[in-house]
């Protein structure tokens, strides 16, 4: 069993929760996820299975997409719901030209510090853990880069005035942070209410399966939920190579430009490429690099399909 899930993650369990109940379900272990995502969000948690695995460092650098709430006049320890509220300051008076203002700082990149309660390591423990046992661990500042980030709707009018916006992101990028720093800016504080991710690379939250689909699906010996690997890569060139070529890649050697059918084109030098067998099947991703001899090849990275 070898593929991709784009799976709706429902509010209250955490990525590994997720991997857990489908490891379960196939009966399989070899399963994980491509970023987390906080128990109390929801949306799109793309699931690699089998030898879709080995495609998982391919995917957890593209961008995603979040659509949130942020709440004013309260701050909690946490960021977020699920926290411990630690102050209130009801009736903020925001503007909301201000407010769009100042979250329009946030475009481009930014420094951000991982709250204590996130899923970064320290010293082989999560944070989460070390901050439910009352530590408090100095982490280092890191880049993230907000390609993009627009107010959809302002509630100005209530106690606790609530923001609802869209933004683009990095990998890394904590969005209750650039909360709570949005709250800090404008001095009444603010916590994120609400969550979901609605795109994660090619996976997106309309295409998304819940958990319960999913296991329906499965006892129904449908797997159309099983997406093919190569559907997490469709922003990598992709060439079919010529049939004597195949044992060769599947064996893990070089392929010189010559084994590809049709070539690539004299400045066409991709540095990571899909090759294809003649029948469509997906056999590797290759590095197109200069051996040591000055010739141009397509070495495997990553080899795919067994030899018959």
């Amino acid at each position: 069993m070898n593929g991709l899930i784009n799976v709706l993650k429902p509010p209250g369990l955490t990525s590994h929760d997720v991997v857990a109940v489908l490891r379960r379900l196939f009966g399989i272990k070899r399963i994980g996820h491509t970023g987390t995502l906080d128990p109390g969000a929801v949306g799109v948690l793309p699931i690699c299975v089998g030898q879709g695995t080995r495609v998982v460092e391919y995917m957890i650098n593209k961008p995603k997409k979040y659509r949130a709430e942020f709440t004013f006049g309260i701050r909690t320890d946490t960021y977020d719901a699920g926290g411990k509220i630690v102050d209130r300051t009801p009736d903020a008076k925001l503007e909301p030209s201000v407010v769009n203002d100042v979250l329009e700082e946030f475009k481009g990149e930014i420094k951000q510090v991982p709250p204590m309660v996130s899923a970064v390591r320290y010293q082989g423990k999560r944070l989460y853990q070390l901050a439910r046992e009352g530590k408090e661990i100095e982490r280092k500042a890191r880049r993230v880069h907000i390609y993009d980030i627009k107010l959809l709707r302002f509630q100005n009018e209530l106690k606790y005035p609530r923001l609802l916006c869209d933004l683009e992101c990095s990998k890394g990028t904590y969005v209750r942070s650039i909360c709570a720093q949005l709250g800090d800016k404008l001095g009444c504080g603010a916590y994120l209410s609400f969550l979901v991710r609605t795109v994660s690379g090619n996976f997106l939250l309309q295409d998304a399966l819940t958990l319960e689909e999913v296991q329906g699906m499965w006892e129904r010996e449908d797997l159309s939920f099983l997406l093919p690997i190569d559907s997490a890569l469709e922003d990598m060139p992709a060439f079919t190579v010529k049939e004597k070529a195949v044992p060769p890649i599947l064996n893990g050697l070089p392929l010189a430009p010559s084994g590809i059918l049709g070539g690539i084109g004299n400045n066409t030098k991709p540095e990571l490429v899909r090759l294809y067998s003649p029948d469509g099947k997906l056999l590797s991703i290759s590095k197109y690099c200069c051996t040591a001899a000055g010739e141009w090849c397509y070495k495997p990275k990553k080899v795919f399909c067994q030899l018959q």
